[in-house]
């Protein structure tokens, strides 16, 4: 298997022969363009036609969505957008070569995003296939901005994805990169390869679920002990975690600001997209990149990331001399901005379909989302919040986790409330296994009504599906690690809510909540019905 240092340091331009084979692609079937140019968490269950997360590549309107910190499924509008994207390609590359007509293309979801975001136009973007994709194309800037190899410190690193563990050492996470060669998951990736530290959130030592007090302090340290043994530092924040959570504190970053400017490089884990527009300017102004998705909180199609790049980069950015080999294999010409276009030279052009479509899909949701006013915004993430929190605190089986952020500046906007609510499961007052709350998970996804026996009201509970966030698992000190499940508001719950009729749009937020009661319910039945149904588990484990 190959780790990518036998790739040049420059590629060669593509044939014309290969720019026709990449314009039959787009001939390829819609559902399967959507799940192209990814890693094998895209690839679709050959029973289920579903991926890893339960999501199938075409809309299925009659699952309800509350998965957004995971994954959604694709909505009408956003599979619509994406075909006639698709169509609208397809002619201009009549005129104009494919990588020619794919640059504008790309050139133009650019802008779009900018503006939905309200960013200036001196704000370069990176595309990526996910997030995950775009920590390591964060780590190969960083470098160059920097001039040396960081170590890098991850903020959160219990609740981030799965693959920062190895993205923030630079190394491949997974088996396959989304260009489709083969790698040791864990591996280096050639010339990125380096040194990161763990900060974790979770007061680990605590009897309840909650963030550590001295997690400004265990950064400071962190950090300090990297520059005494003179290296650079790239630093990972949080902004949101797995749980809502965002650290380090604002007055930490001041101070991190005011003693080592110009030896710490921030980027910031916005991949939830969970943040207000103010708020991402605000970090943009400050030198700091910023990781985020189409598909956590805006509920695009998963996966599709981004990296923010401040101007004040972009320009040591594209003087970059020496490049990592292992970064070739991911990423495309196309995936830099035009501007860059030293950067751009040396990169193979290979336009990635799949990506492009999946942002396509993710800006017709971001531009819906936005279109709302932004009081109704406000209102109706409070309205969905409030409700949540009661309904969670009722019920017995249930235990929600406190948000540890500091929230509730002007600069979190219709953010002020969290939007994601992480709840225990519980029997007798205990948390139930880890086991128990994933097969939870993964039953709230299917029709349980034939495994059900009971009443036809409860029959109706156990066949709707439904999406929730992916379990997290918590490391105890007592050796009892712990699952939770995440209840998600996104952006669609508002669009869909959204009406000029004030008392219509009070009516579509009580509905939207009513299905929420659902879905506890449905929580609620798994688990009385597991523990009370001898020899008999309606929970698959």
């Amino acid at each position: 298997m190959s780790t990518g240092a036998s790739r040049p340091a420059d590629i060669e331009r593509a044939s014309d022969g290969g720019s026709r084979y990449r314009l039959r692609d787009l001939f390829t079937p819609l559902d399967t363009l959507l799940v192209s140019g990814g890693d094998p968490r895209l690839t679709l269950d050959p029973d289920d036609r579903v991926n890893a997360y339960g999501c199938a590549p075409s809309p299925e309107p009659e699952i309800w969505n509350f998965a957004s910190s995971t994954a959604s499924t694709i909505s009408q509008a956003a599979y619509d957008r994406a075909a006639l994207a698709r169509e609208e390609l397809m002619h201009r590359c009549l005129l104009d070569e494919v990588e020619v007509a794919f640059d504008a293309r790309g050139e133009g979801i650019r802008e779009e995003l900018r503006g939905h975001l309200q960013l200036s136009p001196r704000v370069d973007i990176v595309f990526s296939p996910s997030g995950t994709d775009s920590q390591l194309h964060a780590l190969f800037l960083a470098r160059a901005v920097l001039g040396a190899p960081p170590v890098t410190i991850v903020v959160g690193a219990d609740q981030t994805g799965s693959g920062t563990a190895h993205t923030a050492g630079g190394r491949h996470f997974s088996t396959l990169t989304a260009s489709g060669l083969a790698v040791r998951k864990d591996g280096a990736v050639a010339g990125l390869a380096g040194d990161s530290i763990a900060v974790p959130l979770l007061d680990a030592a605590a009897s309840d679920i909650a963030m550590r007090a001295d997690a400004d302090a265990a950064v400071m340290r962190a950090i300090e002990n990297s520059l005494a043994q003179g290296r650079c530092v790239l630093l990972h924040i949080m902004d949101s975690s797995k749980l809502g959570w965002r650290a380090p504190s604002a007055a930490c970053l001041d101070e991190i600001a005011r003693r080592w400017p110009r030896k710490v490089q921030v980027v910031v884990d916005a991949c939830q997209a969970r943040l207000g527009r103010r708020r991402l300017r605000s970090y943009l102004d400050r030198g700091y990149m910023v990781l985020m998705t189409g598909s956590k909180f805006f509920g695009g199609p998963a996966f599709s990331g981004a990296l923010l790049v401040p101007k004040g980069l972009s320009r040591s950015i594209d003087r970059i001399g020496a490049i990592a080999p292992g970064i070739f294999d991911y990423a495309g010409r196309c995936d830099w901005p035009i501007a860059w276009t030293a950067l751009r030279s040396r990169f193979e052009r290979r336009p990635n379909f799949g990506q492009w479509l999946r942002w396509e899909a993710a800006l017709a949701e971001i531009g819906r989302y936005y279109a709302v006013p932004g009081a109704f915004r406000a209102r109706a993430l409070a309205e969905l919040a409030s409700g949540i929190d009661s309904m969670i605190k009722l019920s017995p089986a249930l235990r929600p986790v406190p948000n540890a952020s500091e929230n509730g500046g002007v600069d979190d906007e219709e953010f002020a409330r969290g939007t994601i609510f992480p709840l225990a499961l519980l029997r007798g007052g205990e948390p139930v296994s880890i086991a128990e709350t994933s097969a939870v998970y993964r039953a709230l996804a299917r029709d349980m009504s034939s495994e059900i026996d009971g009443s036809a009201a409860d029959q109706q509970v156990a066949a709707q599906r439904c999406l929730v966030g992916q379990p997290v698992r918590l490391e105890r000190t007592d050796g009892k690690p712990q699952g939770l499940l995440r209840l998600c508001v996104g952006a669609r719950l508002v669009t869909e809510s959204w009406s000029a009729d004030a008392a219509q749009a009070q009516r579509n937020l009580q509905h939207m909540l009513d299905r929420i009661a659902h879905v506890l319910a449905k929580i609620e039945l798994l688990l009385d019905r597991a523990a009370t149904v001898p020899g008999k588990s309606v929970l698959e484990t």
